[in-house]
């Protein structure tokens, strides 16, 4: 049994959306092998006492209050520091100041530290090297540098978007370069899907990624039985929607794909679901049809409720844990293709569309026809089964042995 060290960037439980959903499953599944440690940050809207389910799984747990940084600040270390933005969001001197603690707490030796995400790298300063040290995992839950530089194509071809652009362009330089010496450093760098594996190849060539995709415990959706009251047919996307490519998405999504979805359906409702709405999506609420939820405690019941599910992704890298969610409760899904990137043959449980007009039919075609419904949802339950948690861990955990 090996004893580990996990770094996250937000408390894993409840595990409401993304990274939360892929750090609480690998927190499970390592957890029942070995013994495991867990030091994060709290966000604003989480407690720093960590709930019984979570005291429980691990050995220790310590909870730090995620630092603020003002405009003023991220402007500032823009021009005066070397690094990615990202590496600098969570600095903080008392998160700090307990992983050394814990680190030289002699009646712990970790055999391991887990990374968790780009935006934790920073503190492998802390992590000793040489002949008895902790060997050191990174699970880069999205090759950064590659988002970015999507991020920027795209919003070069938009005059209005050339301040991101620059940017992102910035940025991606800056974070290639930090990427590759965080996976340098790394005793096992580990990947979300091929394509992440190939573009972290590319700039680190002697690297060999282990491709652990993003999972979900299939069960916990598949036997959730409550839904939420939804106005029908009702479109559904759930995700952090301060994220970028979330608000990106979804702002697409709503100019130029609900029209012609509310022309044929006048009735259909779409729901954005998930927390810190930003600001850019406010002028969404004063469109027919649409509701901004904000945060919720639990995502499922509006998975449950809908009558198909959407994931119109324009940037991004990594796999989707949202589509997962969706397959994993048998519900009809349309996606873009980047939306699906990663997964395997994907097209067999979901409808894969990129333009506003093929986006809408083929919506308008899944909330008329019940029977339609139902088939692709079937398909989509059997494909996230092979992203149970049970079946994809065995490679890490071989490598911890």
């Amino acid at each position: 049994m090996a004893s580990i060290l996990m770094l996250t960037p937000q408390v894993p439980y409840p595990p409401r959306q993304g990274t939360a959903l892929r750090n609480w499953g690998l927190l499970g599944g390592l957890a029942a092998h070995h013994d495991l440690s867990l030091l994060t940050f709290a966000s604003p809207d989480q407690s720093k006492t960590p709930e019984p389910i979570l005291e429980h799984s691990v050995a220790r747990a310590g909870i730090v209050a995620q630092p603020t940084r003002s405009t003023a600040e991220r402007l500032r270390d823009l021009v005066t520091q070397p690094e990615p933005d990202l590496a600098r969001r969570l600095v903080s001197a008392p998160f700090a100041e307990q992983l050394r603690g814990w680190l030289g707490d002699g009646s712990r030796g970790f055999d391991w530290v887990l990374v968790e995400g780009l935006e934790m790298a920073p503190y492998l300063d802390l992590v000793p090297q040489g002949a008895g040290a902790p060997r050191v995992i990174f699970d880069d839950h999205n090759c950064e540098y590659l988002l970015q530089r999507r991020a920027a194509r795209a919003d070069w071809r938009h005059p209005l978007r050339w301040i991101g652009a620059a940017y992102s362009s910035i940025q991606w330089r800056r974070l290639r370069r930090y990427e590759a010496a965080v996976c340098r450093r790394a005793d096992v760098v580990v990947a979300v899907s091929e394509a992440d594996a190939g573009a972290l190849r590319a700039i680190v060539p002697s690297v060999e990624p282990l491709v652990l995709p993003n999972g979900i415990d299939v069960a916990a959706y598949r036997d959730f039985e409550a839904a939420e009251d939804l106005t029908q047919p009702a479109f559904v996307f759930t995700g952090t929607m301060d994220f970028r490519p979330n608000v990106d998405g979804v702002l697409w999504f709503a100019d130029t794909v609900w029209p012609r979805v509310r022309a044929a359906l006048p009735q259909a409702h779409f729901y954005i679901v998930g927390r810190r709405p930003h600001k850019r999506l406010a002028r969404l609420r004063e469109l027919p049809g649409i509701v901004i939820t904000g945060g919720v405690p639990d995502t499922r019941p509006f998975i449950r409720g809908a009558a198909v599910c959407v994931v119109p992704l324009l940037v991004g890298g990594g796999t989707r844990l949202k589509l997962l969610e969706s397959t994993a409760m048998g519900k009809a899904v349309v996606a873009t293709r980047l939306a699906a990137e990663g997964f395997v043959e994907p097209e067999r449980a979901m409808v894969l569309a990129d333009t506003p007009p093929a986006f809408a039919d083929a919506c308008i075609a899944l909330a008329s026809d019940l029977e339609a419904r139902a088939a692709l949802g079937a398909r989509g339950h059997g494909f996230a089964q092979a992203y149970d948690w049970e079946a994809l861990l065995p490679p890490l955990l071989a490598r911890l042995a």
